[in-house]
């Protein structure tokens, strides 16, 4: 039977937009080659007219660089078509991967929303309440314990708030007087030594050269301060 009506042959796949991108690509950079040979043969041409002198041989000269001309508009035009054919397919290239990104996306969110679903299943509002109101009433519980155990044995019930408040106000007069006195304490401050001559009124001591009005005879005082010895004392 393949004999006769022959075997099918295996069709190539289309080609995808990048194969016809870097195709038109190509096309694109042998048209610009193109036009740069042909720019270099029009500043030439215009180096001869500029060098010839006006008649036949310049004219001849103008002709092939009009020809010329027209072979570079051409080869621009086709140049401008093909970078619009690469610039559609950038388009559709762009779209493309922008429908693979929102199918990868879509299909993120399917899975994510089977396992939320899966696990909303496994949780519920009225177990979640239920734990919370547990959680309040071992809180108020722990509290009402801490309290208790925090209670004073030696403080009676019957203590006079306004006795209180007095002796905080007694407090806080004899931290003002610390304070002012260089913020030392009064039982930190040095005792003050009695003044013993102020309190029994003593008269000053007389000097050695101090003489009683009431003495005719003054005695002489040797280098001490003390009565002199005579001498006919110290012969016997």
């Amino acid at each position: 039977m393949r004999r006769v009506f022959g075997a099918s042959k295996k069709k190539d796949p289309p080609p995808s937009i990048q194969d016809a991108t870097d195709k038109i690509n190509k096309r694109g950079d042998t048209v610009d080659e193109k036009i740069k040979k042909l720019d270099a043969e029009l500043a030439r041409y215009k180096e001869q007219i500029k060098k010839t002198r006006p008649g036949p041989a310049q004219e001849a000269v103008k002709a092939r660089a009009m020809r010329v001309l027209k072979q570079k508009r051409m080869y621009e035009g086709q140049r401008d078509m093909l970078y619009n054919q690469t610039f559609n397919l950038d388009q559709v290239s762009f779209a493309a991967d922008g429908l693979k990104d929102a199918q990868q996306t879509m299909s993120a969110l399917k899975s994510a929303n089977k396992e939320l679903k899966g696990m909303m299943k496994t949780v519920k509002i009225q177990d979640i309440d239920s734990m919370q109101d547990e959680m309040m009433d071992l809180m108020d519980m722990s509290t009402e314990i801490q309290e208790s155990l925090g209670r004073s044995y030696n403080v009676p019930d019957d203590i006079d708030e306004d006795e209180l408040l007095g002796e905080l106000d007694a407090l806080e007069a004899d931290m003002g007087a610390e304070t002012e006195s260089d913020a030392v304490p009064s039982y930190l401050q040095p005792d003050k030594e009695p003044d013993l001559d102020a309190e029994f009124n003593l008269p000053a001591a007389p000097t050695s050269h101090a003489v009683p009005p009431n003495r005719q005879n003054p005695q002489v005082e040797d280098e001490l301060g003390l009565p002199a010895v005579p001498r006919a004392s110290l012969r016997d």
